[in-house]
């Protein structure tokens, strides 16, 4: 296995592997460079014999903070070209849970929200701490939706609510009534959980699950699944290539006063829900 640097990954003789999420001091958040780390991590355990099971977790305070803002601020993308390239690796990543062959467990404590929401939401199953919260901020801030994976997850209903008014305090109960968690366990034990799951899905026949897993995604391929992901990214790639109002103005904000002072401003315009 490559040794990564913003990525850990541990593959045990229990046939289980963790990818740990692991910059920790900007709470995880998604980098390019992570992205890529990622790709190349999913591509060595998928060929690895021995990993049956795919554990992924975050490091420090939480799971993730979604995709690095401070990253993309510094680079200043701009047009069509270049959006397209930044999420297609959006994308393309987040979907490695999903698309892999060997089942995928999010193991998610703190912040899950934006990108790294989707990326749990990806996952076959999501552990989450008591203190996990999750939820989609980007329209609070201009931007789109990069990976629309919520509404196959949940009710149009809750989907809606919680995309287009930018909510991205939900707790783990209400995740988990709304069918985004699949077990909600005690502060701590996110991990512990996962890995005896992952631990008990390793010791079934290796094909046998494998097999089983792509019947059940193929009910949402009939569905049209990857057609409408396509489709929203056509649609996100529009926005942001052509550059919210909104979005202008918080970039603005964190290029001059910082990252924080931008999240302040997106806070002050919204009242408490």
């Amino acid at each position: 296995m490559n040794s990564f640097e913003s990525i850990q990954v541990d593959a045990g003789d229990d046939g289980v592997a963790v990818l740990k999420l692991n910059r920790p001091q900007r709470l995880n958040a998604l980098s390019k460079d992570m992205l890529l780390e990622i790709c190349e991590a999913m591509t060595q355990l998928e060929a690895e014999e021995r990993v049956r099971v795919i554990v992924l977790t975050g490091s420090g305070n939480g799971f993730s903070s979604g995709f690095d803002l401070k990253d993309q601020m510094e680079r200043r993308p701009k047009g069509p070209q270049v959006w397209r390239e930044i999420l297609d690796l959006d994308l393309t990543t987040t979907m490695r849970f999903w698309r892999s062959p060997k089942p995928t467990i999010a193991a998610v404590h703190g912040p899950c929200v934006a990108g790294a929401f989707e990326m749990a939401l990806a996952c076959d199953m999501t552990i989450a701490a008591e203190d996990a919260f999750f939820g989609e901020p980007e329209l609070r801030f201009g931007a789109g939706i990069v990976t629309m994976l919520l509404p196959w997850m949940t009710s149009p209903k809750h989907a809606k609510r919680i995309i287009l008014s930018g909510q991205d305090r939900v707790g783990a109960r209400l995740a988990m009534e709304m069918g985004l968690v699949s077990e909600v366990v005690p502060p701590g034990e996110h991990l512990s959980v996962a890995l005896r799951i992952a631990r008990n899905i390793a010791k079934m026949d290796p094909d046998l699950v494998q097999q089983t897993k792509k019947a059940i995604q193929r009910t949402y391929d009939v569905q049209g699944i990857e057609t409408a992901l396509a489709a929203a990214l056509d649609i996100d790639h529009g926005i942001e290539s052509h550059g919210s109002p909104d979005k202008v103005k918080f970039m603005d904000i964190a290029r001059n006063d910082g990252l924080k002072a931008a999240l302040a401003w997106r806070a002050e315009r919204f009242e408490d829900e």
